[in-house]
């Protein structure tokens, strides 16, 4: 059952479980990383591992699992895959998220503080 707190009502059990996934996804700092990176501009995977610092099959298995969420398409230039962001809300959450806590990171009195028991 729904209650109304604040004049929001609570989500439903599907919305919350499908936020969940999305936010699980983005667990990965390697996955965030590319989120972020492709909220710049679309890119293809090379440019991404080397964006990224990551080894180009890692970064191409990242992507599959961000494609097969819908957070992420491609598509074919030539003998190149472009990726590009297909859910530009949660460009909007990751760029907040990541703005906030670099601002909060160059603050001497508010540092970047690390949630316990997380393993991103």
């Amino acid at each position: 059952m729904s209650e109304n707190v604040g004049g929001f009502e609570d989500p439903s059990a599907d919305v919350l479980a499908e936020a969940a996934a999305t936010f699980g996804l983005l667990a990965s700092s390697a996955r965030l990383h590319l989120m972020w990176a492709l909220s710049q501009g679309e890119s293809d995977v090379t440019h991404l591992a080397d964006r990224v610092g990551g080894a180009l099959p890692a970064v191409s298995q990242h992507l599959a699992k961000l494609k097969l969420a819908g957070l992420v398409r491609s598509r074919r230039e030539g003998r190149r895959q472009v990726y590009y962001v297909d859910d530009p809300d949660v460009v909007t959450v990751v760029r907040v998220m990541v703005g906030q806590l670099t601002a909060r990171s160059y603050q001497a009195s508010a540092p970047v503080r690390r949630l316990r028991g997380t393993g991103g």
